[in-house]
C-alpha cells in the first residue's frame, strides 16, 4: 500500500479497489479476490479519492495539491486526460448515467461540475467554503455537499444550483446515502456524531453519537447498518440503522478514514491511513460482540439464505425474526466465548462467521474526577475491566466523546451539561453497562475579596478569601507560592500567607478545575535602620 491512503472505492463488480495514497501521489488497485495490490498509478500531487464510473470503465482521481481530476481508463489503468478544477479538489461523484462527475474543492468555495464526454468543466457551483464529501441520489437529481463551515448543500443537478441548506451537527464532512436513497447519513467531526437526513424533506431525523474523529461512512447494500471509521480511536462504529443507534465498536488499524462495502455485503474494506494499509473486515455476522445473556438483534447476511430453518450460535439455537435470500435476522441466544454462526436452510448447513460473547465491563476509577459545565478538551481517564470496544460513555444526561479505549481504561472528552453537579459515570459496551463512578460538574469560580488583605512579608497571616464556586479549590497561591489552605464552603476558603522576600502587593490565585480566579494581598516589610 501506498504512504496515508485516504479515499477507497471499488468497481460496480466488486472485482477490484482502488486506493488514493495522498503521501505518496498513487493509486492502488487491489484484487478483492486474493486481497493483494496488483497495480499501482502514479497520480500528481495529493490524491485524496477516486470515484468510478457506473460502467467501471473510468475511475475520477481528486488530485488535492495539483488542482486537478486525472481520469484514468481502468482496463488498462493508464491516465486518459487531466482536469484542472479549484483549489484543493477532495473527492468526486459521477451521475448514475455516467454523463457528468461532481467535484468538491476543500480550498475553494465551489464544486465543479465536469462533462465526461469532453473531460472538461462545464460550471462551477458556489457552495462556501470548506466542500469535502459529495453524493448523488440513485435517480440523479441532487447533489449532496457536506461543507464544514456552511452545513449540507443540496444542488439541483438539472439546473446546477444550490436549492437548500441543511444545517447538521458541529463541522459536516462525509456523506453517504441509503441504497434507496431516501436517507443521507453525514459525518460531524466536530461533535462526533451522524446526522440522519430524510432526503424527501431534507430535515435531520436523528443524531447518532460515535466516537472521535468520525470520517467517512459506509451503508451496506441492505440499508441495514451504517459503519463510520473514528480515527482517533481507531474504531469503526457500527449503527443499526432501524434503531439508529451504535451497536458496536470494532476495532481496527491506526487511523481509519475510507471504507466501503463490498456489493454483496459480506465484506467490509477500511482504509487505515496512519498505518497505510486497508483492513478486511468480514461483515456477515453484524454485530458480531454481543451480552453473555443474549437478547440482542444480529443480521447475518450471506447467499441462498431463504427460508432458513435454523440459525445457531455454538449450539444455541437463535429465534428468527426476518428471512430473505441475502440475509436472515435472529435474536442472540445466551452464550460465551467466541462460537460459530451456522445457518441451515433445505441445501444443508453451512458457517456464515463468529460471534464474540462479551463479559459486562466494571469500572474502578476516574481521573480527573469533576470538570467544568461547559465541557472541556482535556482527556479524562476511566479505568476498569472489560473495556475494550465501549460504545458509550455518559456523565449524566451527556454523551461523553471517546478518545482511546483498551481493555482497561477508556479516555474521554466531557461535553456541555445542563448544569453543576455529581452525576453517574455509564458505560456501555456490547457486554452491557456499568455505572458506580461519579463526575462533578463545576461552575466558574469568582475571588470578590481577601480579608485581611495584608499581612507581613514574614507571611503567617490567616486571610478568608470569599468569591463563588470555590468548593472545588485545588490550590491557593501567593505570587505563584503554594499556601496552606481549607475549603470552607462554595463561597469561602482560608489560606496561610507563605513568606515573601520582598513587600509589596502580589496576586492571590485561586485554582479550581475550571477556572483560575485572583485577588491581591499585600505584603508589608518589618522595621529596619
Amino acid at each position: 500500500m501506498g504512504n496515508t491512503p485516504e479515499g477507497i472505492t471499488l468497481t460496480p463488480d466488486g472485482a477490484r479497489a482502488y486506493v488514493a495514497n495522498r503521501g505518496s501521489n498513487t493509486v492502488s488497485v487491489i484484487d478483492t479476490a486474493t486481497n493483494t495490490v496488483i497495480d499501482t498509478i502514479a497520480t500528481g500531487a495529493g490524491p485524496t479519492d477516486v470515484a468510478i464510473s457506473p460502467d467501471g470503465t473510468r475511475a475520477y482521481v481528486a488530485v488535492f495539491d495539483d488542482g486537478l481530476v486525472s481520469v484514468f481508463d481502468l482496463a488498462s489503468n493508464t491516465l486518459i486526460a487531466d482536469i484542472p478544477v479549484g483549489a484543493g479538489p477532495v473527492m468526486a461523484a459521477v451521475t448514475p448515467d455516467g454523463t457528468r462527475a461532481y467535484v468538491t474543492q476543500q480550498a475553494d468555495t465551489t464544486v465543479s461540475v465536469i462533462d465526461t464526454a469532453t473531460n472538461t468543466v462545464t460550471t462551477t457551483i458556489p457552495v462556501g467554503v470548506g466542500g469535502t464529501g459529495v453524493v448523488i441520489t440513485p435517480d440523479g437529481t441532487r447533489a449532496y455537499v457536506a461543507c464544514f463551515s456552511a452545513g449540507v448543500r443540496v444542488i439541483d443537478t438539472a439546473t446546477n444550483t444550490v436549492t437548500t441548506t441543511i444545517t447538521t451537527g458541529d463541522v459536516p464532512i462525509l456523506l453517504a446515502l441509503s441504497p434507496d436513497g431516501t436517507r443521507l447519513y453525514v459525518t460531524n467531526v466536530g461533535s462526533a456524531t451522524v446526522s440522519v437526513v430524510d432526503t424527501a424533506t431534507n430535515t435531520v431525523i436523528d443524531d447518532v453519537g460515535v466516537s472521535a474523529q468520525a470520517r467517512f461512512p459506509a451503508v451496506s447494500p441492505d440499508g441495514a447498518h451504517v459503519l463510520v471509521g473514528n480515527s482517533l480511536p481507531d474504531t469503526v462504529s457500527v449503527i443499526d440503522t432501524a434503531t439508529l443507534t451504535v451497536v458496536e465498536n470494532i476495532g481496527v488499524g491506526a487511523g481509519p478514514t475510507g471504507l466501503v462495502f463490498s456489493p454483496d455485503g459480506t465484506r467490509a474494506y477500511v482504509v487505515n491511513s496512519e498505518a497505510s494499509t486497508v483492513g478486511v473486515l468480514a461483515t456477515t455476522v453484524l454485530p458480531d460482540q454481543g451480552s453473555t445473556a443474549g437478547g440482542g438483534t444480529v443480521t447475518v447476511t450471506g447467499h441462498h439464505l431463504a427460508n432458513a430453518t435454523a440459525v445457531r450460535f455454538g449450539i444455541a439455537q437463535a429465534g428468527i425474526t426476518a428471512n430473505t435470500d441475502t440475509s436472515v435476522t435472529v435474536t442472540e441466544p445466551a452464550g460465551s466465548g467466541a462460537v460459530p454462526v451456522t445457518v441451515t436452510t433445505a441445501g444443508g448447513t453451512g458457517i456464515l462467521g463468529t460471534f464474540y460473547y462479551v463479559p459486562p465491563p466494571a469500572l474502578t476509577g476516574i481521573s480527573p474526577d469533576s470538570g467544568p459545565v461547559a465541557g472541556s478538551d482535556d482527556e479524562i481517564t476511566l479505568t476498569g475491566r472489560n473495556l475494550a470496544g465501549a460504545i458509550d460513555v455518559y456523565f449524566g444526561t451527556s454523551r461523553a466523546v471517546i478518545q482511546s479505549v483498551s481493555d482497561t481504561e477508556i479516555t474521554v472528552r466531557a461535553t456541555t451539561a445542563p448544569g453543576p453537579g455529581g452525576v453517574p459515570v455509564t458505560v456501555r459496551t456490547a457486554g452491557g453497562s456499568v455505572q458506580g463512578l461519579t463526575y462533578t460538574y463545576v461552575s466558574s469560580s469568582t475571588v470578590t475579596g481577601i480579608s485581611p488583605n495584608s499581612g507581613p512579608s514574614s507571611g503567617g497571616t490567616v486571610v478568608t478569601i470569599t468569591g463563588t464556586g470555590l468548593s472545588y479549590t485545588e490550590q491557593v497561591t501567593f505570587n505563584g507560592t503554594p499556601a496552606p489552605f481549607e475549603i470552607v464552603s462554595d463561597t469561602a476558603v482560608t489560606a496561610v500567607s507563605p513568606p515573601s522576600g520582598a513587600a509589596g502587593t502580589v496576586p492571590v490565585t485561586v485554582t479550581g478545575p475550571v477556572d483560575s480566579p485572583t485577588g491581591s494581598f499585600t505584603y508589608i516589610g518589618g522595621p529596619g535602620i
